[in-house]
């Protein structure tokens, strides 16, 4: 689950304290790229600044306007955001655009509740997966919750055609202790079997620009958004080695089950 992350290992290697926020920022020039915003200002990671206003009310508003990520110090959950800025730039400046303009559209016009669009750019964010797959097949299976022929008896196919990537960055903090029953919102892409003959990084690169249109101009509300139990993909977790472990109805969720808990 933490592959997206591979190529930042020389950033973690032989390090004995936490990464700080110069750290994170010094990463970008490692990368050799300038993450920006819609807005077009420079993303950089700044400590945590607690003000009268509650932080999440102005989280978003603030790395609009000024590029700055409030980040909390010793701290998964801000860590893994921070390096999925690394690795989907694009993507997570078009959620910071879409959470700037609905925020502002429900400030002017006095609305009190969140948008269903806000609501969807939140949940892809906090646990986001994206799916890629050469086959159409493949993908059918999984649009229609038909999980054990999709990871067992497909399972071959799925290893060498389909391939999932952990976006979220409340979805990595929880892979620190995997447990079944982690479910991810998907956002499916068909994608050519030279995919796959691409290196890592530059497969996250697609990504990344396969994903900016999509939330700009495609994503509406979570329903847009696909449940995915992660843990059903071929060996992230040693138990999916057995058929039976398929056999979990309460994981491998029929489709009105699936949308009943949502």
């Amino acid at each position: 689950m933490f592959e997206p992350f591979l190529h930042l290992r020389n950033f973690f290697t032989n390090r004995r304290c936490w990464p700080e926020h110069i750290d994170l920022n010094h990463l970008n020039l490692q990368q050799n790229q300038q993450i920006m915003t819609q807005s077009g200002k420079r993303v950089c990671f700044i400590p945590q600044i607690i003000g009268k206003q509650r932080l999440e009310q102005k989280y978003e508003l603030n790395i609009y306007l000024t590029g700055q990520v409030q980040t909390r110090d010793k701290n998964w959950h801000d860590l893994f955001n921070a390096l999925v800025w690394q690795i989907f730039p694009c993507a997570k400046s078009a959620l910071n655009h879409l959470h700037y303009q609905t925020q502002l559209f429900e400030s002017s016009n006095r609305i009190k509740y969140r948008s269903a669009l806000r609501d969807a750019a939140t949940l892809f964010d906090e646990s986001g997966v994206i799916v890629v797959s050469s086959q159409e097949t493949l993908i059918q299976l999984l649009k229609n919750f038909e999980w054990k022929q999709l990871f067992w008896r497909e399972r071959d196919a799925v290893l060498s055609s389909m391939r999932f990537f952990v976006f979220g960055h409340g979805l990595y903090e929880k892979a620190l202790n995997p447990y079944t029953g982690m479910t991810g919102k998907g956002i499916i892409f068909k994608v050519d079997e030279a995919f796959f003959d691409q290196t890592l990084l530059n497969q996250l690169q697609s990504i990344d620009l396969m994903l900016e249109p999509f939330l700009l101009q495609t994503l509406l509300s979570s329903s847009d958004l696909t449940p995915i139990p992660l843990l059903g993909y071929p060996g992230w977790i040693e138990d999916n080695s057995n058929e039976t472990y398929y056999e979990n109805k309460k994981y491998f969720r029929s489709r009105h089950k699936f949308k009943r808990i949502s």
